[in-house]
């Protein structure tokens, strides 16, 4: 019901923050948002993204590619084409425009706010995933998360980890109930 997302966190390079996975018809994908000077003294919130780069364009194309033919594209796709043909300075403003359209498809509306400052650590009564979800620790999400297997564009076996736009495309307003099949806390 209430989420506080960290914006004095510390960029980290290779993570979440600035990539999504996606179905190809052959492989997985990787969508990157290229960044200035990423390095890890600087605030996720004033992390500059190389605009000069045609990477809107670029994940558009491998989007459209993916999943033109999923049940749901033609409906969803017009929310997310607008974030991708506008250049946004910060990634922290892509990220959360993003983030609110997944939550309106989602019929979501949590109280979201922003970190004041950077706390080290919650107490327990607080569910801290900021280091949950992140490609270099796979496991680390099973903790809470166990993804309910639906069908996907590609493939016969189920691929796990993907992005929301995967879950979004390929089933539609069952999403959110797939994703509440999925939580284990």
């Amino acid at each position: 019901e209430r989420v506080v997302l960290e914006q004095y966190e510390f960029y980290e390079k290779q993570s979440f923050r600035n990539r999504a996975v996606i179905l190809g018809s052959h492989k997985t994908e990787i969508l990157s948002v290229p960044v200035l000077n990423g390095n890890s003294k600087q605030l996720i919130r004033d992390t500059k993204i190389d605009n000069s780069q045609s990477w809107q364009k670029t994940n558009w194309r491998t989007i459209n590619a993916a999943y033109a033919k999923a049940p749901y594209f033609e409906f969803f796709s017009d929310y997310f084409r607008p974030s991708f043909e506008q250049k946004t300075d910060f990634l922290w403003d892509f990220n959360f425009e993003l983030l609110t359209i997944c939550l309106k498809l989602l019929k979501l509306n949590p109280d979201i706010q922003f970190s004041e400052n950077y706390t080290k650590t919650y107490p327990d009564s607080v569910f801290d995933a900021r280091s949950l979800i992140h490609p270099k620790k796979p496991t680390a999400i099973s903790s809470f998360f166990c993804p309910f297997v639906y069908t996907q564009n590609f493939g016969n076996e189920f691929e796990n980890n993907l992005s929301i736009i995967d879950l979004l495309f390929c089933k539609g307003l069952d999403a959110k109930m797939i994703l509440q099949k999925s939580l284990i806390i």
